[in-house]
């Protein structure tokens, strides 16, 4: 056995086993994004899957970095996107806005290792996701681990945790008995983050109460790489059964939201909602967590 093979082992025996089957997929919740592709609701039928409890933690990012040399995209090319919150003084100085969502900063010298650009790092928070990570960085981790990326159908079956048609992973109230049950924007965005759900920034990976099947964190906390190119609109006729998305595009499916999406802002902390970026695109809030099949 080579040295890689026991690491693929103890990676792939913690993933938990989903039977899959049938589910209704999308949604028209009325406050929900069309625009997105977020519906029609749609019965899928998938084989059944494994897929991680967590997203991939900075831990773990660090042993495969370890093993292998990885270059994250971020570190090629000296750059990546921080919220503007988290900067020093001599950091915000130096680190130009980005049109249309100027909270964002392209900031030199962020990474994996160096979260909210140089001076920071992740000695502290080994436990939280691995950010700052492109749909390539991540599919080269899957790689090492002998995993891969769920597919955008995998994702919300299992983000959905056996319930039906649910706004979030848990039902339809976002905060049941008053208690903050993910990690997202709290108070005035982006000026004024409360934290009362306990965290500024991201969350530990299994941070609050699993879902029904066992994963964490599936709304909230950081966007999860899917294995998918996005479209708006090629679920509409595309497969019904272990549908992959469609066959190309410049852009990644992105799922559950971030501790930076807010009601005013980005209402994508739900289950059924969709985004998208390139794969060689990086930020502070963009992570992933790993599957297989069975």
């Amino acid at each position: 056995m080579t040295s890689a093979e026991p690491q693929k082992a103890r990676h792939t025996e913690r993933l938990l086993e989903l039977p899959g089957g049938l589910f209704l997929m999308g949604t028209e919740d009325e406050v929900g994004y069309p625009a997105d592709g977020e519906g029609p609701v749609r019965e899928v039928e998938l084989s059944p899957f494994r897929i991680a409890a967590t997203t991939v933690t900075n831990e773990q990012f660090a042993a495969f970095v370890d093993a292998t040399g990885h270059v994250t995209e971020a570190e090629h090319f000296d750059f990546s996107f921080v919220f503007e919150g988290f900067l020093a003084d001599d950091l915000l100085a130096l680190s130009p806005r980005v049109p249309g969502t100027p909270w964002w900063r392209g900031v030199r010298g962020a990474t994996w290792r160096h979260p909210e650009g140089p001076g920071s790092c992740v000695d502290a928070i080994l436990d939280h996701p691995v950010v700052h990570v492109s749909w390539n960085d991540a599919q080269a981790y899957c790689a090492w681990s002998g995993t891969r990326l769920p597919t955008e159908a995998e994702w919300e079956y299992a983000a959905r945790g056996g319930l039906e048609q649910k706004r979030y992973p848990w039902g339809d109230d976002l905060a049941p008995d008053g208690r903050p049950t993910c990690n997202i924007w709290r108070g005035t965005f982006p000026t004024h983050n409360t934290a009362a759900d306990g965290y500024r920034s991201t969350a530990p990976a299994d941070a609050f109460a699993p879902n029904g099947y066992g994963l964490h964190n599936t709304v909230g906390n950081v966007w999860e790489w899917c294995a998918d190119h996005f479209s708006p609109d090629f679920h509409r006729t595309g497969p019904r059964a272990d549908p992959t998305g469609p066959p190309d595009g410049p852009s990644r499916v992105m799922r559950g939201g971030s501790h930076m999406c807010h009601a005013s802002y980005c209402n994508r902390y739900r289950v059924a909602a969709r985004s998208s970026n390139t794969p060689d695109s990086s930020a502070g809030n963009i992570g992933f967590r790993v599957a297989a099949t069975l």
